[in-house]
């Protein structure tokens, strides 16, 4: 299960995941991604609840980076040991910015 919790203002994004970013739960960041993302030019995702993030999480994260490339600047924060962990394993630590939790 995910949570996500988004405060859009002043052409900057909150996103605040909470759960399990996987196969199931992917599409539903992407749907609420690509359609609150217009007009944003800075995308922040906290990560500080997120537990689990899969291959299907980390495409979704790939395909808001790419976006944000074209309008702003894109950061993930508060990312956990485990979280850090895969995005070290898949390379995804050198093409996101990210801020782990402290």
């Amino acid at each position: 299960m995910l949570k996500i919790n988004k405060i859009i203002e002043n052409g900057h994004a909150l996103f605040t995941l909470s759960g399990r970013l996987d196969t199931t739960t992917a599409p539903e960041l992407d749907q609420e991604l690509r359609s609150s993302l217009t007009g944003v030019t800075t995308l922040t995702l906290d990560m500080k609840d997120l537990s689990y993030i899969s291959s299907a999480g980390l495409r979704v994260l790939l395909s808001a980076q790419k976006l944000m490339n074209k309008q702003g600047k894109m950061t993930v924060c508060n990312v956990n040991e485990t979280v850090y962990e895969i995005f070290e394993v898949t390379g995804f630590s050198d093409i996101l910015d990210i801020e782990r939790a402290d």
